[in-house]
C-alpha cells in the first residue's frame, strides 16, 4: 500500500512544482519522513503521502477511498479540511475556527499528527514566499495554533521545531542578536 501510495501521489501531483521551485511531491515525502520517526501505523503513513491530493489535484475523496479504503480516505479527507481553515486575527472568528478545528481532529488523532507534520515542512520552506505579510501570518499562525497543538499532544519536538522557526521569522533581529 505505501508504494501505491507513493507512485499515487508522484503521478497526481505531475509536474506541479512548489515556491522552492522542487517539485510539488518532494513535500509529501518530507511529511512522510517527518511522521515516520514517530512509528506511526501504515494508514498514517499513507495518508501523509497523500496528504494534498484532494486539496490540490483534481483527486477526489471516492478515488482515493476506491484505490486505499475508507479509513484511508477519511483521514486525507481529515486533512484536508484542516488546511482548508483560515485562521483570522478577529477573536470570534478565531474561535468559531479553533472550534471546527477540534471538531475535525476529535475523529482521530491521526489527521492532527499529519497537519502537524505538514507545516512543519511549510515552515523549513518557507523563506521561498515571496510575500512577507503571508510569511508573517502563516507564522503567527504557527505560532499561536499549531506548536500549542502539537505540545498538548506529546509531540515536543515538533512544538520546538515550530516555534523556533516562526520565532525566527516574526523576530529576525531578536534571534541575530542570540547568535
Amino acid at each position: 500500500m505505501l508504494n501505491r501510495a507513493y507512485v499515487y501521489a508522484i503521478r497526481m501531483h505531475g509536474p506541479q512544482t512548489r515556491a522552492s521551485g522542487d517539485p510539488y511531491f518532494a513535500h509529501p515525502i518530507e511529511v512522510t519522513g517527518i511522521l515516520t520517526e514517530y512509528r506511526l501505523d501504515t494508514a498514517s503513513i499513507v495518508t501523509a503521502l497523500l496528504h494534498d491530493v484532494i486539496e490540490d489535484t483534481p483527486v477526489s475523496r471516492e478515488d482515493i477511498e476506491k484505490m486505499f479504503g475508507a479509513e484511508i480516505a477519511e483521514l486525507v479527507e481529515g486533512v484536508t479540511k484542516l488546511s482548508k481553515l483560515e485562521f483570522t486575527s478577529d477573536y470570534t472568528r478565531q474561535q468559531e475556527n479553533l472550534r471546527k478545528f477540534i471538531l475535525a481532529i476529535s475523529r482521530d488523532i491521526r489527521v492532527l499528527m499529519v497537519k502537524l507534520a505538514d507545516r512543519l515542512h511549510n515552515m523549513h520552506t518557507l523563506h521561498f514566499i515571496k510575500q512577507p505579510a503571508k510569511r508573517e501570518r502563516i507564522a503567527r499562525e504557527t505560532l499561536d495554533i499549531y506548536a500549542p497543538l502539537a505540545r498538548s499532544i506529546g509531540m515536543h519536538r515538533i512544538c520546538e521545531e515550530l516555534e523556533e522557526l516562526a520565532f525566527a521569522q516574526l523576530n529576525p533581529r531578536a534571534v541575530d542578536a542570540i547568535i
